[in-house]
């Protein structure tokens, strides 16, 4: 499958908006990919998620794990397509942490994935909490790859497409500067009482 079937079908879900976007990480976007339009089709997911695992095929993975709410679909998907355990970390107290009586056994063979990696501030704590528990990291997987830099140069990462989507800072967005109205993805709402 090429990087255009792969666009195709984000494109064809609707998940490129535009507009003025608050990003998890804080930063503002003028373009905002929600993937969970796409891995609202099982099949869809399916499809995307196969051509993730062919990247990681020898890698004998144990124990497939994303952030919730983005990687909760995708580590369910890619742990069925795989044969591994799925689990996912929750954020509490303002950290990743496992919940739920998930648990990383020492040297389980550890897949983090992610749907769109932006500053890789979420998976950066997962890559902590692996190592913590001393499972043994084999990877990194996002469908989409949207940051501006290379995050994980000493690991190994995999996306299915590069979108060179710009981020900015409250201070230096020009949206702001325009006072367009911001919008937090995920929950639809217009952030009230927002000064620029």
């Amino acid at each position: 499958m090429n990087k255009k079937e792969i666009f195709n079908i984000f494109k064809e879900c609707g998940a490129l908006e535009e507009g003025h976007f608050l990003l998890s990480s804080g930063l503002h976007s003028e373009k905002y990919l929600q993937a969970a339009l796409v891995l609202q089709y099982p099949d869809k997911a399916e499809v995307l998620c196969r051509e993730l695992v062919k990247n990681f095929k020898d890698e004998k993975i144990d124990v497939v794990i994303g952030p919730a709410v983005g990687g909760v679909v995708l580590s369910f998907q890619v742990a069925k397509i795989i044969g591994a355990r799925s689990i996912y970390a929750e954020r509490e107290n303002d950290k990743m942490t496992l919940r739920r009586n998930f648990n990383i056994k020492p040297r389980e063979k550890v897949l983090i994935v992610e749907d769109v990696l932006t500053t890789g501030a979420s998976i950066k704590e997962l890559v902590d909490l692996v190592r913590k528990n001393n499972g043994i990291l084999k990877g990194i997987a996002a469908l989409v790859d949207r940051s501006e830099s290379e995050i994980f140069k000493d690991l190994k990462f995999v996306s299915l497409l590069k979108l060179d989507i710009k981020t900015y800072t409250q201070r230096t967005c020009p949206l702001c500067k325009r006072k367009l109205p911001l919008t937090k993805p995920g929950s639809r709402k217009m952030l009230k009482n927002f000064n620029a």
